[in-house]
C-alpha cells in the first residue's frame, strides 16, 4: 500500500501535538533582526517540468476585470476547512482553516473569488524532494494568486464563513487589482511555518509564513489604505507554528552543497529531509514518523528553508 499524500497527513499529525521535553539551547551567533524579512523577487521563475500538481491550479481561473467607478462592490470574507473536498469538515474541527476574499458588482450583479495558494500543492511548498542527481534537495515551491468568477456558496457556508466585511468603489478596486499584480509577482514562494521563540503573544517571532490568511490580510490593508472602512467583526486565522530557540544560519545551496560545500550540513539537511520524502509505504511512514518526533523532539532539530537559505531551528516545548 502506498501513501501519496503522507506530507499532508505528517503536517496533520505534527499539529496535532507533541510531547514536552527539556530544551537542550542553541550556540551564540550574531545579532540579526527578527523576523527575517520576506524576500520579494523581480519576477516569477518558470515552473520546473519535473513539478507535476496533483491539482490543476487554479483551473476556472479568469483576469481580474476593469470595473466602472461608479461601480459598488460588496466584499466578502470567506473561509472553510483546508482540504474540505476531501476531508469535509475535519479539519475544521481543528481550527485548520482556507481565507479567500469574494467580490460582488452591483452594477453586473457578478460575483468573484480571489484566494491564493499554492502551486504544488502544501506538501511540496513544505518539503523538499531528494533526487538522486542533484546534490541539493530540490524545491517545487511557488504560491500565487487565484481569480475567477462566481462565489460557490454552499462550500463557503457550510462548514465555514462568508460575511459582509465592506464596501468599495470600482475606483478602489481597480487600484486594489494593480496592487495585486505586483503582489503576485514579486511574492512568489509558499512559507508553510510561522517561527516563534514561544507561544506568548509578546514573543519573539523569528520567521513570518507567506500562505493564504496572509495574502488575504495583505488584500484587506491595502483596501483600507485605499479608504474602506471595514465592519468590526471576529477574524480567525490559521497559522502552523513552530517553537524555538534563536535560529541557526546556515548558507544557501551554493555554501552548503556546492563543490566547496559543507558536506557535513549537507548530509544532515538531506538526512532530515528524507523522513518526509514522498510515497512511503505505511511501514515506512510511521517508521519516519516515529524518527520525526525523534529529532525534533529528543534532539530539538529542525531544518527550515526560507528565502533560499537553510536555518537550523533549536526546537523547544511545545513544538508546534
Amino acid at each position: 500500500m502506498r501513501v501519496g499524500c503522507h506530507r499532508e497527513l505528517l503536517l496533520l499529525l505534527l499539529m496535532a501535538g507533541m510531547p514536552a521535553a527539556s530544551f537542550a539551547g542553541s550556540q551564540p551567533q550574531q545579532q540579526r533582526k527578527w523576523p527575517v524579512p520576506y524576500r520579494r523577487f523581480d519576477y516569477r521563475p518558470k515552473t520546473d517540468p519535473y513539478c507535476q500538481a496533483r491539482y490543476t491550479f487554479c483551473p476556472t481561473g479568469c483576469p481580474i476585470p476593469v470595473m466602472k467607478d461608479e461601480d459598488v462592490i460588496d466584499v466578502y470574507r470567506l473561509q472553510a476547512p483546508v482540504w474540505e473536498f476531501k476531508y469535509g469538515d475535519l479539519l475544521g474541527h481543528l481550527n485548520i482553516m482556507h481565507d479567500a476574499v469574494g467580490f460582488k458588482s452591483s452594477l453586473t450583479g457578478k460575483n468573484y473569488t480571489m484566494e491564493w495558494y499554492e502551486l504544488f500543492q502544501l506538501g511540496n511548498c513544505t518539503f523538499p524532494h531528494l533526487r538522486p542527481d542533484m546534490d541539493a534537495p530540490f524545491w517545487c515551491n511557488q504560491g500565487a494568486a487565484c481569480f475567477y468568477e462566481g462565489i460557490d456558496d454552499v462550500h463557503w457556508k457550510e462548514n465555514g464563513t462568508l460575511v459582509l466585511v465592506t464596501t468599495i468603489s470600482g475606483t478602489m478596486f481597480n487600484q486594489m487589482a494593480k496592487w495585486v499584480q505586483y503582489d503576485n509577482e514579486t511574492g512568489i514562494y509558499y512559507e508553510t511555518w510561522t517561527v516563534r521563540a514561544g507561544p506568548d503573544k509578546h514573543a519573539v517571532v523569528w520567521f513570518e509564513s507567506y500562505e493564504c490568511s496572509k495574502f488575504i490580510l495583505r488584500t484587506y490593508q491595502k483596501l483600507a489604505d485605499l479608504g474602506a472602512v471595514f465592519n468590526k467583526i471576529q477574524t480567525n486565522y490559521t497559522s502552523i507554528t513552530l517553537f524555538t530557540g534563536e535560529p541557526i544560519y546556515l548558507g544557501n545551496e551554493t555554501s552548503i552543497f556546492g563543490r566547496l560545500g559543507n558536506k557535513t550540513v549537507a548530509a544532515a539537511i538531506r538526512d532530515f529531509y528524507y523522513l518526509f520524502k514522498p510515497h512511503q509505504s505505511v511501514e515506512e511512514f510511521f517508521l519516519n514518523f516515529l524518527k520525526i518526533v525523534d529529532r525534533v523532539v529528543l534532539n530539538h532539530q529542525f531544518y527550515l528553508f526560507y528565502n533560499l537559505e537553510y536555518w537550523l531551528l533549536p526546537t523547544k516545548a511545545p513544538y508546534i
